[in-house]
């Protein structure tokens, strides 16, 4: 996949340890959607921030924000249940209202449950009325 000038340039603009974990997360959907055979992954800014789409997904940004400096936020599309369904699968993680999966710049990242996140919100469509995702 192409990398999109644009967000080269936002995460341009992050400190180091920011923009050292938005590259894993970056590649963390990459290696899924290659997992999941998505030919359609689309890299762009929505609302200024680096997000992730394909047909029959749902949306995910990723995004360091200034006002949260510790940390980087994955984002959902707070009308879907993936962020609802994460806190049922992953109660240890951090979360934001119904649209972030939060994780702290000094700590190391749940590659396997960060993963897993990105996958459903990949499948979102195709597995939304499925209990618990079909996870």
């Amino acid at each position: 996949m192409d990398l999109n000038a644009e967000v080269e340039a936002v995460i341009a603009t992050y400190p180091d340890a920011a923009k050292e974990k938005f590259l894993v997360l970056r590649n963390l959907v990459f290696e899924v959607a290659q997992e999941l055979c998505v030919a359609d992954l689309t890299e762009c800014l929505k609302w200024g921030e680096p997000s992730y789409t394909c047909k029959g997904g749902s949306t995910l940004r990723i995004h360091w924000k200034p006002g949260s400096p510790e940390q980087i936020g994955i984002f959902f599309h707070c009308q879907t249940r993936l962020v609802e369904t994460f806190r049922e699968l992953y109660p240890q993680g951090t979360y934001e209202g119904n649209r972030a999966f939060v994780l702290g710049l000094a700590q190391p990242i749940p590659a396997r449950q960060v993963k897993h996140c990105i996958q459903l919100s990949l499948v979102y469509h195709k597995v939304k009325h499925l209990p618990l995702l079909g996870a």
